[in-house]
């Protein structure tokens, strides 16, 4: 079988807070470009929906489980939604389990998901890092910011831009954060032990999709790589 990239594509992205239906449809392009070389799994973030369902389920004080849970609906909504948007050219139908990534992935060129069970203290990212596992796949992360930073850039606007991290260092970072449902760290805790236990090769990269056409044609991108 043809190399499979995952990619971990923020909720954000897919429907912010104004439909960017360029986005999406150059989104789609670029695969296509790349069809006869790669096979694309996508895993979509619940994104705005996700957390405006988790602040209330919070302020009525459901548990963080009941969060998740309505988290995890957002993601599979999204999936769906994505499904559609590319018509024939993925799965007819929402993948739930790794078996069913790896059968629609023999018939399609890209298969779409959401979260695909509950995992304690997880976002979609950490189903992205497994997913990566599963089909010794590099990981793409694309999310409203241009990579990773000291700080949440959109909170402190000095924090510095990392281009480059090692595994271990990006997950005792990752770590630092007190993981909380519909979370905006970059990449989630559980999926940076999983991809440094794995020695996986993630990018995180923003919405500019000239770089993931860079990353998937392995030229200099802008954003973050996490490697040893």
């Amino acid at each position: 079988m043809k190399k499979v990239f995952v990619i971990s594509l923020g909720g954000s992205l897919i429907i912010p807070e104004k439909m960017d239906y360029p986005f999406l449809n150059n989104f789609k392009d670029i695969l296509r470009k790349f069809y006869n070389l790669y096979k694309f799994v996508i895993v979509c973030g619940g994104g705005t929906i996700a957390r405006k369902y988790i602040e209330a389920l919070r302020k009525e004080g459901k548990s963080k489980y009941e969060q998740s849970q309505a988290g995890i609906r957002a993601t599979r909504m999204n999936a769906l939604f994505m499904i559609k948007f590319f018509g024939k050219e993925a799965n007819d139908s929402l993948s739930m389990n790794m078996k069913e990534i790896e059968n629609d992935i023999h018939k399609n060129n890209v298969v779409f998901c959401g979260a695909l069970r509950f995992a304690k203290d997880s976002t979609s990212d950490g189903t992205s890092a497994k997913i990566a596992h599963y089909f010794h796949a590099n990981l793409i992360n694309m999310t409203n910011v241009k990579g990773l930073y000291t700080e949440d850039p959109n909170k402190n606007s000095k924090a510095k831009f990392i281009p480059r991290i090692s595994w271990k260092r990006f997950e005792k970072m990752a770590l630092k954060t007190r993981y909380e449902p519909g979370q905006h760290f970059v990449l989630d805790q559980k999926a940076a032990i999983v991809i440094r236990k794995n020695k996986i090769p993630t990018y995180i990269i923003g919405k500019n999709l000239k770089n993931l056409e860079k990353i998937l044609k392995n030229q200099r991108f802008e954003g973050t790589l996490i490697e040893d």
